[in-house]
């Protein structure tokens, strides 16, 4: 999988430079797809242009972001209207299970985790809708997430040019769930602090 994704990002190189309309349709297509059903990441695409076209970076970001998160919601639907059979289709109904009993104990919260590492989004996408998931919460967590996700890799790609690519393919998992850990942990805190300084309004 690292090297097809090297592969492939190697002959995005090829024209990211000088055709970033295209890069923009390929990371709309993929970011989407990726949501649904693809197997591939738009990250070492996203990172590949953001290196060739660093003004661009924040864009191709964005592009990603909200072409993901409507992707995500397209499998929300089909979750919701397909139900659990759709799912067993791309993995274990023990697994399924699983992804349930994270949407029972920590909500919109699953889907902020899945979103940002390395897991496999489309099954929490899906899962959303199968257990009739609110669609707002599920956007503003996706949102969060991917947003999250693709901003940091566009910086890293920014800061750290093509060495950034290498430390996706070699130490991507990893980062991915430190990004999640992290993101989840500084999102807590700001909606903890927004509580209690309502709290406090309220109090006074």
């Amino acid at each position: 999988m690292i090297e097809l994704l090297h592969n492939l990002s190697a002959w995005l190189w090829e024209f990211a430079e000088s055709e970033w309309e295209w890069v923009i349709g390929v990371l709309l297509v993929v970011s989407f797809t990726e949501s649904i059903i693809s197997p591939f990441p738009p990250d070492p695409i996203l990172m590949a242009a953001a290196i060739f076209n660093p003004d661009m970076a924040l864009i191709f970001a964005s592009v990603v972001t909200i072409a993901s998160v409507v992707g995500a919601l397209v499998g929300h639907w089909l979750g919701k209207r397909l139900g659990r059979p759709i799912l067993y289709k791309f993995v274990s109904a023990k697994k399924v299970e699983r992804v349930e009993e994270l949407f029972r104990n920590y909500g919109a919260w699953a889907i902020v985790f899945a979103a940002v590492t390395p897991v496999p989004y489309k099954i929490f996408a899906i899962t959303a809708g199968a257990i009739d998931m609110d669609r707002k919460p599920f956007i503003l967590a996706s949102l969060v997430g991917r947003g999250a996700r693709m901003f940091i890799w566009a910086g890293l790609a920014l800061v750290f040019g093509q060495d950034a690519l290498e430390l996706l393919e070699t130490r991507g998992l990893i980062l991915g769930i430190g990004f999640g850990v992290a993101v989840v942990v500084a999102f807590a805190l700001y909606l903890l602090i927004t509580r209690l300084r309502r709290r406090a309004a309220k109090a006074t």
